[in-house]
């Protein structure tokens, strides 16, 4: 299933998680993706919120189909790397896991994540066991395929309000490296001193850290902490939808004086790919 198509794409997405730091934005869609790619920005991740959003869902109620060409979608939008926010990999059973994780690589990601979150809110968190026996089986799904894809192992315990979430969203991101995992993530951290924490427990393997909101922080204070990606998750698919709730708001009041912040038409073009016409 190794596809050299992506392979150039997969192996700089490897070399980016090597050292430094790098900013990784969450396009919800193609267009979104097209417009990224031209900022200078080095990858591009998906984002399970703002594309469930996109299709009028909550995060995620996206079915497993809908995902997937979502990240053919973004693959083919652009020539830059693209991590899939895979959520839980879309499956209860680990046979069923390594099945949709071999169909995500074979969308042409570079990277994937896998949560420990349930999808049950009153039983939001896999045991630790299961977890990381999940963990195993999306690293020998994509050990099986052939192809250089990352897999991150993402703790979810400060989003579903763990009581002791720090220390378990690190016991977990230990576990996950062990369980091969080449990049750890636990959204949700608020402070300088916790992003210490994670990217220590994890080291020498790299830590990705989510600034979904504005934050007290710089992207360079982040790096010079030892983190070395940061997304966004939602956050622009957030933006977005407040500007365009802003100006609706105004229609609906029966006034256009917010249409003069739009992005030009010839603007939005620029970004755009032209598809020629079939003979």
């Amino acid at each position: 299933m190794s596809d050299s198509r992506f392979a150039a794409r997969r192996a700089a997405f490897r070399a980016l998680h090597a050292d430094g730091c790098f900013l990784i934005p969450n396009p919800w869609d193609a267009g979104a993706a097209c417009i990224l790619a031209q900022l200078g920005f080095k990858a591009l991740a998906t984002t399970s919120s703002g594309f469930a959003w996109s299709r009028g869902l909550h995060d995620g109620d996206a079915a497993l189909g809908e995902v997937l060409q979502n990240c053919r979608d973004i693959v083919a939008a652009t020539p830059l790397p693209v991590n899939a926010d895979f959520e839980n990999g879309h499956a209860t059973s680990s046979t069923e896991l390594k099945a949709n994780v071999k169909r995500c690589v074979d969308t042409g990601v570079a990277g994937l994540s896998i949560e420990d979150y349930t999808g049950r809110p009153h039983d939001p968190l896999y045991p630790l066991d299961i977890a990381v026996q999940r963990m195993k089986a999306a690293r020998a799904a994509i050990d099986e395929t052939g192809a250089d894809v990352l897999l991150i192992g993402r703790a979810e315990c400060f989003l579903h309000g763990h009581p002791d979430a720090l220390a378990e969203s690190i016991r977990r991101l230990k576990a996950y490296a062990e369980a091969g995992a080449d990049c750890l993530y636990a959204p949700g951290l608020a402070t300088l001193a916790q992003i210490d924490a994670v990217v220590q427990a994890v080291a020498p393997k790299p830590a990705n850290m989510l600034v979904g909101s504005a934050a007290p922080f710089t992207l360079a204070e982040l790096a010079a902490h030892g983190v070395r990606r940061v997304s966004v998750g939602g956050a622009l698919a957030g933006v977005a939808w407040n500007a365009m709730l802003g100006a609706a708001s105004q229609l609906a009041e029966g006034r256009f004086d917010a249409m003069a912040t739009k992005l030009p038409h010839p603007e939005v073009q620029k970004f755009m790919h032209h598809r020629e016409a079939t003979p």
